[in-house]
């Protein structure tokens, strides 16, 4: 196990060595990107070295005047046929930057790295280089070349054909050598001796550039795109004050994640989630030895935490780079991070979105309608009715049945008593009890006391709505009498529209009495004004209106304990059910809420909702 890094670090020496002065970078992150081009338009070198094939110069010029459009150059190697080398050009790339700032400020650029087959095998694990937000990049480097690579015989000659190029540069130039971090001991060794000139290619045949399209950017950048165009945006600003922070870029990915992931599946990602988003993903980071973690990790814990559905806009939000085209005068092609990277990691996600399904169907099914032109639907409202779905009418009508069943079986639970057996089984053997007191000898039994009354309404709470998103409140009456008369808050259903004149919303919380049509507007009932918030008024309401003795009332806290002494004053009694105990994969199909724009749309319906 490594000793532990002394706060005083050992001088390695300056990397300026008479007219040269060497610049270490991690290659594909964004911190030394914008290190090294506050480097370059600071110290105003006469020619920048970078450690870049010499026979790739010409197609890293066309790669770079196409910035911030991100390129790929692409050739085969000639010893095999089966093999290509793809080398993505992107904006945040060290490497990339120098070329670019160098030629914005009409300096000399010399590619150094000797083309001479494949490159040897360096190790490239380098700490993260986030902690450039915390120490200099000074200490970085010291801190690295503490514990030196191991060097083979390839990395030796490889080293001594990049000093052999920079001993043939202009004498009397001052030049600034961008090299890899790891490459940097060797080359410095040897340019402390007069090098041979190399066995290596002058040229390739067949080098091509091309544009990568912008759905396949995540996959083969170094960074994903997002940080990038983000790079890209702050790149002209003056100083190190506003370098892009990896943190604050994830968090602004999950944000916009949540926000497409609302748009498209009804359902948002709840507080206690983001919390374990935030845990998971540092967790994450920490396994790969990392300070942030990557894309991939984001994707995992999106996956892990939330569903597929939303990991699936993580990946996407992630993968946004705006300047990015598909039309070019390069040829525009897809490629797999298989392509690029090798040891990549796969991750499958399986998208529930509501839509048809994809697999085998009968000849002639239409797929969903869609509208026309933006706002077509939403032009077919004319305001002066609205109705519910009868479909969905049943599902939640069967849920409250359910409901009034699981609360009186709770108040059951409550009043039974467990006794030792005498004269009676009473109601049976309990077994728990028997076994815990096995000891004893004993048999216990259990007596159910029979409960008395029926569960007259029925209040569930999915949401208080603190933060005031569920601004559509409204009551209407059961069109018959085994249909409840219902009063809910949601989001606003014509903010999203599913078809004409038909708009989806989501359940913030709902009332439910039998029998039906003698519920008064709940919202504008004065009497009801002593709530505090609406899931308050919704219980008031449900005391109010219930015929019978019980009111179940389901949310993720118990109502204040002055509301058990208004029951009492009606002579009710509240169940109170905890919203975790129920199946949260049926609590969400019943959340969603389609209010349609007068009877007339019942009939077309069908074609639109899912």
């Amino acid at each position: 196990m490594p000793e532990e890094i002394d706060p005083a670090l050992p001088d390695f020496g300056s990397l300026r060595r008479g007219r040269f002065t060497y610049f270490p970078v991690v290659p594909g992150r964004l911190e030394f990107a914008r290190e090294v081009r506050q480097e370059i338009l600071g110290s105003r070198p006469d020619v920048v070295a970078i450690e870049l094939p010499v026979t790739l110069q010409q197609a890293f010029e066309r790669a770079v005047s196409r910035l911030p459009q991100i390129s790929v150059i692409f050739y085969s190697e000639q010893l095999s046929d089966d093999e290509a080398v793809y080398v993505p050009v992107e904006p945040a790339d060290p490497f990339a930057e120098a070329f670019r700032t160098a030629r914005e400020l009409n300096i000399g650029v010399v590619c150094i790295d000797p083309d001479s087959g494949a490159r040897p095998h360096l190790p490239d694990a380098y700490p993260d280089t986030y902690s450039l937000r915390s120490i200099t990049r000074e200490r970085y480097i010291e801190s690295y070349r503490l514990y030196p690579q191991e060097r083979s015989e390839a990395t030796e000659r490889h080293a001594g054909g990049i000093a052999w190029k920079l001993q043939g540069i202009d004498p009397m130039a001052k030049v600034l050598v961008v090299v890899s971090l790891n490459l940097l001991d060797p080359v410095l060794d040897a340019m402390e001796r007069p090098q041979a000139q190399p066995f290596n290619r002058v040229r390739r045949e067949g080098i091509q550039v091309l544009n990568p399209h912008p759905d396949c950017l995540a996959e083969i950048t170094a960074e994903y795109p997002y940080l990038q165009q983000q790079y890209e945006l702050d790149r002209d600003s003056p100083g190190n004050a506003n370098i892009v922070d990896r943190r604050r870029a994830q968090a602004a990915v999950f944000r916009a994640a949540e926000k497409s992931y609302e748009a498209s599946t009804g359902e948002h990602v709840a507080h206690w989630q983001r919390r374990t988003l935030a845990r998971y993903t540092r967790n994450l980071a920490v396994t790969s030895r990392e300070l942030v973690a990557s894309l991939f990790d984001l994707t995992v814990a999106a996956r892990s935490v939330v569903d597929d559905n939303y990991a699936w806009e993580v990946w996407e939000n992630a993968g946004k780079y705006t300047f990015q085209k598909t039309e070019s005068d390069l040829p525009t092609v897809k490629i797999s991070g298989e392509e690029v990277w090798i040891d990549t990691r796969r991750l499958h996600l399986r998208r529930r979105l509501p839509s048809e399904k994809r697999r085998l169907r009968p000849v002639g099914l239409r797929p969903r309608k869609k509208e026309t032109i933006p706002g077509e639907w939403a032009s077919e409202l004319n305001g002066t009715s609205i109705c519910s779905y009868p479909p969905e009418d049943l599902v939640i009508e069967d849920y409250g049945r359910f409901l009034k069943k699981k609360g009186k079986s709770i108040l059951s639970e409550e009043r039974t008593r467990v006794e030792p057996f005498t004269t009676s089984l009473l109601d049976g053997i309990d077994l728990r009890e028997t076994i815990r007191n096995w000891h004893e000898g004993r048999i216990y039994v259990r007596d159910h006391q029979k409960i008395q009354g029926e569960v007259g309404s029925v209040i569930v709470i999915f949401d208080e709505d603190r933060d005031g998103r569920c601004q559509y409140m409204t009551t209407w009456l059961g069109e018959n009498q085994n249909e409840s008369d219902m009063a809910f808050y949601s989001t606003f259903p014509f903010d999203h529209m599913v078809g004409p004149g038909i708009g989806r919303g989501e359940y913030g919380g709902f009332l439910m009495s039998l029998p039906a049509r003698r519920m008064y507007d709940v919202w504008q009932d004065g009497d009801y004004d002593f709530a505090e918030n609406k899931p308050e008024r919704l219980l008031l309401a449900g005391l109010d209106y219930s015929i019978q003795k019980f009111v179940v009332y389901v949310a993720a806290k118990p109502p204040r304990s002055v509301f058990r002494s208004i029951a009492a004053r009606y002579g009710r009694t509240i169940i109170y059910v905890p919203i975790g105990q129920l199946s949260p994969v049926t609590l969400k199909k019943i959340r969603v809420v389609h209010v349609l724009d007068g009877y007339d749309k019942r009939k077309i319906a069908k074609e639109y909702l899912w």
